[in-house]
C-alpha cells in the first residue's frame, strides 16, 4: 500500500484509504475504486481539480473534499493511489433487500445510521443504504460491508432499464460497460456498487455537474431519465456480483 493511501500527506491531502478504505471498496458517501481501471481514477482525479468534476449538491463535503485532495496531490502521489486501487480485486460489499418499510434513519458521519429506538417507516421511492455493523464501519473495519434497502419491484424495474433501455427511455448499460456491467477497457463496472454512489452520479450527469470528458458519452443515456429511473437503475446494478 503506498504511502498516500494509508497516511497522506500532512496537512492537505487525506489518506485515500481512510474514505475509501484499504480494500477500496468505501462508503456510501464515497465511491468504491477497487478494480477501476488506473487511467480512469487518473482521468477523474484530473477532472475533480479543473472543476469539471463536482457535486450537483454544494455542501457534499465528501466531493468539496476530493477537489481538495486532487488539487494538492502530486502526479506521482495519483499514479500510485490509482495503481493500487485498480489492482484491488472487487468483492460482494454491498446486501441489497427489497422493502416497503425500512428503519428510521438520520445522517452522521456522512452515511445514513439507524436510529435509536428502532422503528420503521414507508421507504417511498428512496434507498436507504446503512451499514451492516456501525461500530466496525467507524473503525474502518473492511470486512464489515453495508445493506441497502430498495422499493419494492424496483430490482427488475431496474433490469429493464438496463438490459434493453426500456423502450427508448435509456440505453443498454452493456453497450459501453460491458456485457456482465464489469467495465470495457477504461469504462468502469457497475454491477455491485453503492446504490447510493450511483444515484448521485447519474444525477450529477444529467444536471452537468459532472462534465469530464470521460462522461460525455453518458449524456444521452441519462437525459430522459427521472429520478425513480435512477433509483431503479441503482437497485437492479448494486445487486449483481461484482
Amino acid at each position: 500500500m503506498p504511502d498516500i493511501v494509508a497516511y497522506g500527506r500532512k496537512p492537505d491531502v487525506y489518506a485515500c484509504g481512510y474514505c475509501h478504505l484499504p480494500n477500496g471498496l468505501g462508503r456510501p458517501e464515497n465511491s468504491s475504486l477497487a478494480g477501476l481501471p488506473r487511467d480512469y481514477i487518473i482521468q477523474q482525479m484530473a477532472d475533480f481539480k479543473s472543476g469539471r468534476r463536482k457535486s450537483a449538491e454544494p455542501t457534499h463535503l465528501p466531493a468539496a473534499a476530493m477537489v481538495g485532495v486532487a488539487t494538492h496531490a502530486d502526479d506521482q502521489q495519483v499514479r500510485s493511489a490509482a495503481a493500487y486501487f485498480a489492482g484491488l480485486k472487487p468483492k460482494p460489499w454491498i446486501r441489497v433487500v427489497e422493502t416497503a418499510t425500512v428503519p428510521k434513519t438520520h445522517v452522521a458521519g456522512w452515511m445514513l445510521v439507524v436510529s435509536e429506538p428502532v422503528a420503521q417507516k414507508p421507504i417511498g421511492h428512496r434507498i436507504i443504504e446503512t451499514a451492516e455493523n456501525l461500530e466496525r464501519t467507524e473503525l474502518r473495519d473492511d470486512t464489515s460491508g453495508f445493506i441497502a434497502y430498495v422499493p419494492p419491484g424496483s430490482i427488475k424495474r431496474g433490469k429493464t432499464l438496463v438490459i434493453s433501455g426500456g423502450a427508448g427511455k435509456t440505453m443498454p448499460c452493456a453497450v459501453c460497460h460491458g456485457a456482465d456491467l464489469k467495465g470495457s477497457g477504461d469504462v468502469p463496472a457497475l454491477a455491485g456498487r453503492s446504490p447510493s454512489y450511483v444515484v448521485r452520479q447519474l444525477y450529477d450527469i444529467q444536471g452537468s455537474a459532472r462534465a469530464g470528458a470521460a462522461t460525455q458519452a453518458m449524456m444521452a443515456p441519462v437525459a430522459k431519465l427521472t429520478l425513480n429511473d435512477m433509483v431503479a437503475i441503482a437497485a437492479y446494478t448494486s445487486s449483481l456480483q461484482p
